[in-house]
Formats: structure tokens, C-alpha cells, sequence
């Protein structure tokens, strides 16, 4: 990877005030905001003894995958493609491929740094438990990482235009917020419901990461899902990205 494209889109995503505030912060100002009601301060018997901050955490870890996968992802790509920045960049010696890797680095670098500061608000301020198998944590969270930023590659590829970026972004990022357990934790769903959610990516992930903070190596079936999910949307970008 060319290192001076990736230091270049390290300091154009740092001039972008507002996908910094969304991708990189947003996702521990609302655990923040939800620790500070006092009901989601006890245990619940419906979380399964466990307080709603507590499962909320790694929920707000995955709110910074989605963001960052379907919503700065595309809008990046596609404003890059509608100007001619990737048509000008393949008659360099720097490749378009090197400014869409450039640009996953940075997006899941950012995915990291705000679900590894999601764990810190949990932890520091509210006394949520750092996940009980970090190993099999760290890889839910990658493979979840890769399918966010998959589904991201999958928008762009389906818009011409930002504008159109951002509808299908949006569409898309309600319901995968949905899954990921943001209005009602998977694991309190109705059986049936959390079954048909544990299928989608962010349900999985969801599912996965649960297991790994409550100190489980995650279900095989749940990372299966994942890497499934990745392998597919990956597929489905090579096929219908254009770089112009």
C-alpha cells in the first residue's frame, strides 16, 4: 500500500469535523447518555441478570462499524468517483485500488479507535466488564469490521451520485442498526425474531460480541454468518464497482 495516499486520507478524514464526530465519537456519547439513566444503571432480568449499559456496550461498538462502513464509506468512494478523482489517480503511478484500500484503512482504523473508546466510557463510567474472552472478542470484531466496511463498498458500487450514496446509505443503515440490537437487544428479542436477526451481519456480530464479553469463545455459527456475509458482499462490489 502506497503509504503516502494512506497519510493523505489519515489527514482528510481529520478536516471532515462532522464524519469524525459521527464515526469516531457519536457511538460513546450515546453510551454515555444511555448510562446516565438511572434504569439502565439495574440488572434486568429480561438481559438475563445483566444491566442494560451492560449489554448496550457492545452494541455502541457496532453503531461505530455501521456508521462508518455504510454511511463515510460510500459518500467518500462515490464523491471521489463523481469528481474524477479516480479516473485522474489511474493515469499516476498510484493506482485506484491503493485510494479504496487507503480509504478502508482509515475508516476501520477510526471503527476501532471509537469501539475501543466505547469499552473505555463503559468500563471508566459506568463499571461495565472489560469482555471476558478478548481473543475471541477481537476477532468478532474484526470480521464484523470487514463486513461493514464490504456493505460499504457494495453502496458505493450501487451509486453514481453522494446524493445517492446517502439514500441508499440510509437505508440501509436503519435497519442494520436495527439487528445490531440499537432499539431492543438481541438477546431480548422474541426467540423467534432474535433467530431471523442472528442471520443478518450486525445480528451475528451482535450475538458474537455478546458472547465473547460474557467471557464465551463466540458461537461458530454466529462467526460463520460473518465471514459468509464478508466474502459475499466483497463478491458483490469487485462485481458492480466502477472506478469512473
Amino acid at each position: 500500500m502506497n503509504t503516502a495516499v494512506l497519510r493523505t486520507e489519515f489527514r482528510l478524514f481529520g478536516r471532515e469535523p462532522l464524519a469524525v464526530f459521527w464515526t469516531l465519537l457519536f457511538p460513546a456519547l450515546l453510551l454515555a447518555i444511555l448510562g446516565s439513566i438511572p434504569s439502565f444503571r439495574h440488572a434486568d432480568p429480561d438481559l438475563g441478570g445483566l444491566r442494560p449499559v451492560d449489554a448496550y456496550v457492545p452494541i455502541a461498538v457496532l453503531v461505530a462499524l455501521i456508521l462508518s462502513g455504510v454511511q463515510a464509506l460510500p459518500q467518500t468512494l462515490t464523491g471521489y468517483r463523481e469528481r474524477g478523482i479516480l479516473r485522474r489517480v489511474s493515469l499516476t503511478p498510484v493506482r485506484p485500488a491503493a485510494l479504496l484500500s487507503a480509504q478502508m484503512v482509515v475508516l476501520g482504523t477510526v471503527a476501532a479507535g471509537s469501539a475501543l473508546l466505547a469499552l473505555l466510557v463503559g468500563r471508566l463510567a459506568f463499571g461495565v466488564r472489560l469482555p471476558g474472552q478478548p481473543v475471541g472478542y477481537l476477532l468478532a470484531l474484526l470480521l464484523a469490521t470487514a463486513t461493514a466496511l464490504a456493505l460499504g463498498s457494495v453502496v458505493s458500487a450501487l451509486s453514481r451520485t453522494t446524493k445517492t450514496a446517502g439514500a441508499i446509505g440510509s437505508a440501509v443503515l436503519f435497519p442494520m442498526m436495527f439487528c445490531a440490537g440499537v432499539w431492543l437487544p438481541v438477546r431480548a428479542m422474541p426467540h423467534a425474531l432474535a433467530r431471523t436477526v442472528g442471520l443478518t451481519p450486525f445480528g451475528a456480530a451482535a450475538r458474537a460480541l455478546d458472547d465473547a464479553a460474557a467471557g464465551h469463545w463466540p458461537a461458530w455459527g454466529h462467526l460463520g454468518v460473518l465471514a459468509a456475509w464478508t466474502v459475499l458482499l466483497t463478491a458483490a462490489a469487485a462485481r458492480w464497482f466502477r472506478w469512473e
